[in-house]
C-alpha cells in the first residue's frame, strides 16, 4: 500500500489520516475520531470499552477495522487503529455526541476532496494556501512553504529513481541531510522547537526553510550527475548536499551574528520580527532570503571534481 500521512483539522483540532493511493480513500485515526467527538480526556480508554460493547453485539465494522502506524504525541511512530470514510460513518452513529452530524458532514468533505485534488492538482494547492493563511503565516513564508515542496518532491522522485526505498531509508536520509545543514537530526531539531507530532516544515522561519531548500536541492542534483547505486552512495550524496548548505548557513551567522537554526516556530519568528521592524526596516535576513530563495540551483559539481569528493557508486 502506498501511504501518504496527513494531519486534518476539524474545527481546529488534529485528526491523523493516512490516505492509501491503491485503494483510493483515507484511514482515519479512530482514537483522534473519539477525542474529537466527545472531548474525552483518554480517548483511547473510550475506544477500547466501545470496541468491546461493539464487538459484544456483533458489530462487522470494528472486526474489519485494521491498525496502521501512525506519528503518535511522543513522535514515534506507533500501531493505531484506524478505518476508512465508510467505516466511520456506522462508528459515528454508536458514539453520542453533538459533533456527529458536523463532523459527517467534514468527512464527507475530506473524501470528495482529495478525489478532486487527484483529478486537479491546482485545487490541492489553493486548499494548502488557504489552510497557511488561515493559521495566520505571512505571504513570504506561504511562498517559501510551497517552493519547498516542490523541492522535496524533485528529491524524493530521484530517490525513487535510485531505488530507495520510503519510509525509513527515505527518513534516514532526510536525517543525513537534515544534520548536514543545520547541525542536528530531524528529532533533535523537532526537540529544539518543543514539537511532538507538528510538522518540522511547517515550523521553520523563512531561512531554515530556504537552507533545508538549499540542502535538498543540492542533494537532487548530485545525485543526477553521481546516479548512486548503493545504499552508502547515497548516503555519501545526502551528506554532501547537507554540508553544501551547512557552509552557507555558516557564512551567514558570520556575517550577520545571528543564530540561524532557531527554537521559534514560523508564526513566532515573524512575531518577533514584526516588534522589531522599525528598529531594522529591510535588514540583512530579507535579503538574504531574497537571494537565496532564487534559482536554488548551486554550481558544485564538475566533470573533475566527481572523485576528489569521495562519492562512488
Amino acid at each position: 500500500m502506498t501511504q501518504k500521512q496527513a494531519i486534518q483539522l476539524f474545527e481546529e483540532r488534529k485528526v491523523r489520516t493516512v490516505w492509501d493511493d491503491e485503494a483510493g480513500k483515507w484511514y482515519v485515526s479512530i482514537v483522534d475520531v473519539i477525542a474529537v467527538l466527545t472531548e474525552s480526556k483518554d480517548a483511547a480508554a473510550y475506544w477500547r470499552k466501545l470496541k468491546q460493547r461493539l464487538k459484544a453485539e456483533g458489530n462487522e465494522t470494528v472486526t474489519n477495522c485494521h491498525g496502521l502506524k501512525m506519528t503518535a504525541p511522543d513522535g514515534k511512530m506507533r500501531l493505531t487503529d484506524v478505518a476508512d470514510v465508510e467505516q466511520l460513518f456506522r462508528l459515528v452513529q454508536s458514539i453520542p455526541s453533538p459533533k456527529a452530524e458536523p463532523f459527517k458532514l467534514w468527512l464527507s468533505s475530506l473524501a470528495r476532496e482529495r478525489l478532486e485534488e487527484i483529478d486537479d492538482p491546482e485545487q490541492g494547492i489553493d486548499r494548502m494556501l488557504e489552510y497557511y493563511h488561515r493559521k495566520g503565516y505571512s505571504e513570504n513564508w506561504i511562498n517559501q512553504r510551497l517552493k519547498s515542496i516542490e523541492v522535496r518532491k524533485e528529491l524524493t522522485d530521484e530517490w525513487e529513481r535510485r531505488g530507495i526505498k520510503k519510509g525509513q531509508e527515505y527518513a534516514t536520509l532526510t536525517d543525513i541531510i537534515t544534520l548536514g545543514w543545520s547541525g542536528m537530526t530531524t528529532r533533535q531539531y523537532k526537540q529544539y522547537k518543543g514539537l511532538k507530532t507538528e510538522s518540522l516544515r511547517d515550523n521553520m522561519t523563512n531561512l531554515e526553510l530556504v537552507l533545508n531548500m538549499l540542502a535538498e536541492a543540492t542533494t537532487t542534483e548530485i545525485s543526477k550527475e553521481r546516479k548512486p547505486r548503493t545504499t552508502a552512495a547515497n548516503r555519501a550524496v545526502a551528506a554532501q548536499g547537507g554540508r553544501i548548505a551547512g557552509n552557507t548557513r555558516r557564512e551567514i551567522e558570520a556575517q550577520t551574528g545571528k543564530r540561524i537554526v532557531s527554537p521559534l516556530t514560523a508564526k513566532q519568528a515573524l512575531a518577533e520580527k514584526n516588534s522589531r521592524r522599525d528598529r531594522t526596516p529591510g535588514g540583512g535576513y530579507d535579503r538574504m532570503i531574497r537571494r537565496f530563495a532564487i534559482g536554488l540551483r548551486p554550481q558544485f559539481v564538475t566533470s573533475n571534481s566527481k572523485s576528489q569528493n569521495g562519492i562512488s557508486n
